[in-house]
């Protein structure tokens, strides 16, 4: 997938240009006007169910698989967290899933129909047809598992199912894991803001990736591909990566 955005080929797109010789960007699908708010309703996959968050049903589940994790490293780079306990972790819960936006999913493994990481939509703009995903949590049980790419696919899928025209992905500079698994997912690095905000008393710069409509068919026949069956063996384990797929599409 390359290591930069690839400015010079996008550059080498842009050949229209206005009454004035001016180089401008390219004209909107036909009949676009702008992508529809997301819905609170579950995303059905092979190995993955992606639920609206609701703290009563997924709070317990989403506390024990956090415990699972060897340490509290995967707290490092959200700006809440851990929680010591589960009372504290069931509020937390619930002061963010009445929000739109962000708006929270619980991600369940269907093997064991059991919450095992969430994340969430965020900075949705219709309008603009941009969207983000953030706020991802994956516990242990969900890391460098089938369920946790097709939990991104799924989210992926629903976006641009609603007209959505960029994916967003962004995370603190520093944060070589998220970085590694925007371009897995199909992700495109796009640069970093420097001192764009900051968090838990330090500085953060933030590193930037997308998937642009254009370049979505391409990323999702890619996790199509990955995500079947035949693609692991009797041990589960993969055959061919993900990142084969990408390349050879």
């Amino acid at each position: 997938m390359g290591d930069g955005y690839d400015i010079a080929n996008r550059n080498r797109r842009m050949t229209r240009t206005n009454k004035f010789g001016q180089a401008i960007g390219e004209e909107l699908p036909v009949g676009w006007k702008e992508a529809i708010f997301p819905d609170k309703k579950a995303l059905l996959g092979k190995y993955t169910r992606v639920e609206p968050l609701d703290p009563p049903k997924h709070a317990k589940e989403l506390f024990t698989a956090n415990n699972s994790d060897i340490d509290d490293s995967g707290w490092t780079y959200l700006g809440y967290g851990p929680f010591g306990n589960y009372s504290d972790y069931q509020t937390w819960l619930q002061s963010v899933c009445a929000s739109k936006d962000p708006m929270f999913w619980a991600y369940i493994d269907r093997k064991t129909d059991e919450a095992v990481g969430l994340g969430s939509y965020l900075r949705i703009n219709p309008k603009e047809g941009t969207i983000e995903v953030g706020h991802l949590r994956f516990s242990s049980l969900m890391q460098r598992t089938t369920v946790a790419t097709e939990a991104m696919f799924l989210k992926m899928e629903y976006a641009f199912n609603l007209g959505y025209r960029r994916d967003e992905w962004k995370c603190d500079a520093l944060n070589a894991p998220s970085r590694r698994a925007a371009e897995r997912f199909g992700f495109k690095f796009e640069g970093i803001f420097r001192q764009a905000t900051h968090y838990r008393g330090r500085n953060r710069d933030t590193a930037w990736f997308s998937i642009i409509d254009t370049e979505w068919p391409t990323v999702k026949s890619a996790h199509r591909e990955w995500l079947k069956p035949t693609n692991f063996d009797e041990n589960g384990k993969q055959i061919k990566s993900l990142s084969y797929f990408l390349d050879a599409s």
